[in-house]
């Protein structure tokens, strides 16, 4: 179960990351689509903001789950630190707990969220907002298996070089 675990997180976190990368790319040509249309073109682009504010919101979601998996989010690294044996077990255990608490908590107001907005639509586009709200629990829901991987097989590299 463990390594199919690690395995699924391997497939889910790089594929996560490749995906926010490149809606990072796709946001900043947006963003320089928005620029040129106003200024050069003196024809502003209607639907460039808000397609970057949403794909923005899925780009930080994808991102989350490469930092938890990493363990490059904020934690309380200081009792991980000062802690051995049974009681850093304790601790790291206590971590992954409450994180998995807040991600469920993500995933399932996340449903409830997307579910109710379904016929809303965006202002600029014909596209529901089903679909920008949907970021917050398939992120939640990728970033629990990073939260899984990442107590089994910890890379929290950040807590050896911290000084």
């Amino acid at each position: 179960m463990r390594r199919f675990l690690l395995r699924l997180d391997r497939v889910l976190s790089g594929l996560s990351l490749n995906l926010a990368c490149l809606l990072l790319a796709v946001i900043t040509a947006l963003g320089l689509w928005q620029v040129l249309a106003r200024f050069v073109l003196s024809q502003p682009s209607t639907w460039t903001e808000e397609s970057m504010r949403r794909l923005l919101i899925w780009m930080v979601m994808l991102g989350v789950v490469v930092a938890f998996r990493r363990g490059a989010l904020v934690s309380v690294d200081l009792m991980v630190r000062l802690a051995t044996g049974t009681w850093q077990t304790v601790v790291r255990s206590l971590i992954t707990g409450s994180s998995l608490a807040f991600l469920a908590v993500l995933v399932w107001f996340g449903v409830q969220l997307a579910w109710r907005v379904r016929f809303q639509t965006f202002a600029s586009m014909e596209l529901s907002m089903a679909w920008a709200y949907a970021a917050f629990p398939v992120g939640a829901a990728l970033a629990c298996v990073a939260v899984l991987a990442n107590h089994f097989d910890p890379q929290n590299t950040e807590l050896e070089s911290a000084q």
